[in-house]
C-alpha cells in the first residue's frame, strides 16, 4: 500500500516502513587492505594494489570541498593541495611509462616543470580529482597484467637509466601515491582553518 505524507511539510522519513526507521546504520567499510584479496592480482602485488585503490579513496573525501583560493594556497610555504592531485597523476604517468619500459616523452616533462603551477585559471579540484583517480586507474590495470614473471623484468628509470624492476616500479608507484595522499589530507585540513574567502560557500554555510 503506498505511504502518503498528511501534511506537505512532513519529512521524508514518515513514509519509511517502521523497521527501516529503527535500523541502525551500517558501519563504515574496513580500509581496503582489510577487505579480502583482488581478482586478478598476483598475491606479491596485492598490497600496491590495496594501497592505490585506498588512495582513491582517500582523495576524493579529502579535498571534495575545497575552493580554489583552498586548493592552490601553500600554507607556510609547503606545497599546495592542488600540487599534491597534480603530481599524483603527473607521477603514476611517468612512472607507468618506465613500466612499460618508454622514456618519458616532452609532454611529460612540460607538465612535470607546471605541476605547482595553478594555470589560468586555476584548476579545480574536481578536474585535479578526476585526472588523479584515472591515473590511478591506469596503474591498477598494469597491476592486474603483471605476473610474477613479468614483475621481475627489468627496467632504467631516468635520464642516469637507474636500475628497477617492473614490480619495483609499481610498488614505488603505490607508496608514493600514499605519501602524496597523506600529505595532501593534512593540507586540505590546514587550509580549511585558515578562512579564506569563499570558504563559506563551499561549506554552504
Amino acid at each position: 500500500m503506498p505511504c502518503f505524507p498528511r501534511r506537505r511539510e512532513a519529512s521524508a522519513t514518515s513514509c519509511l516502513p517502521e523497521r527501516a526507521m529503527t535500523e541502525r546504520p551500517r558501519p563504515p567499510l574496513p580500509e581496503v587492505w582489510l577487505r579480502g584479496p583482488l581478482p586478478d592480482v598476483e598475491p606479491v602485488l596485492q598490497p600496491a594494489a590495496h594501497a592505490l585503490l585506498q588512495a582513491g579513496e582517500d582523495i576524493a573525501e579529502a579535498v571534495s570541498d575545497l575552493t580554489v583560493e583552498q586548493l592552490w594556497v601553500r600554507p607556510g610555504g609547503a606545497a599546495s593541495a592542488g600540487f599534491h592531485l597534480r603530481h599524483i597523476a603527473g607521477s603514476i604517468d611517468r612512472l607507468l611509462a618506465y613500466v612499460r619500459g618508454e622514456q618519458l616523452g616532452a609532454s611529460q616533462r612540460k607538465a612535470l616543470a607546471v605541476e605547482r603551477e595553478p594555470g589560468d585559471p586555476p584548476a579545480e579540484v574536481t578536474e585535479l580529482v578526476r585526472q588523479a583517480t584515472s591515473a590511478i586507474a591506469s596503474a591498477l590495470v598494469l597491476i592486474r597484467e603483471t605476473t610474477l614473471k613479468t614483475a621481475a623484468e627489468p627496467r632504467s628509470v631516468g635520464r642516469a637509466q637507474l636500475p628497477s624492476t617492473v614490480g619495483g616500479l609499481l610498488f614505488h608507484i603505490a607508496e608514493h601515491t600514499q605519501r602524496h595522499t597523506g600529505q595532501l589530507i593534512t593540507t586540505a585540513k590546514i587550509v580549511r582553518g585558515l578562512g579564506l574567502p569563499g570558504a563559506e560557500r563551499a561549506s554552504g554555510t
